[in-house]
């Protein structure tokens, strides 16, 4: 990775951590991605951007395998996502033969344009949802 991706991916993810992500996705709409620590075992909540297509949830992580989320998600595909509000369960899924590029026209503008923006190592990520929301809300909220 060169120097000036490293510098975009700490400033970045800096940012994310401590200032937008605590923020965000304490928004009732804010779509959220809840994987399990690889190391704590505990819930972690992630703002992203994304769109339901059918059964599946598609979103794009702009650090793809250095992005803390996809780690938990390599350790334990099961998550849950919050999609207007409702909880989903369901397994992600790494796909990175899926042209992430392509993939990011298809979903949301703004978080698409942001992705493309800062991202270095873009992955596309399918989440295969089981039926229904789970009605449970995450803990801390």
């Amino acid at each position: 990775m060169s120097r000036l991706a490293d510098l975009r991916f700490r400033a970045a993810t800096a940012f994310q951590r401590h200032l937008a992500n605590p923020v965000t996705r304490r928004l009732p709409l804010q779509t959220v991605l809840e994987t399990t620590g690889r190391v704590s075992g505990l819930p972690r909540q992630t703002p992203v951007g994304g769109r339901r297509v059918g059964d599946s949830f598609w979103l794009v992580s702009e650090f793809g395998e250095r992005s803390q989320y996809v780690r938990n998600i390599q350790a334990n595909p099961a998550v849950r996502v919050r999609i207007r509000g409702r909880w989903h369960t369901g397994t992600a899924q790494l796909m990175p033969d899926d042209d992430p590029v392509a993939r990011l026209r298809l979903l949301p503008r703004g978080n698409s344009a942001a992705v493309r923006a800062l991202g270095t190592q873009l992955l596309t990520i399918r989440v295969d949802l089981a039926d229904g929301a789970t009605g449970r809300q995450p803990a801390g909220l």
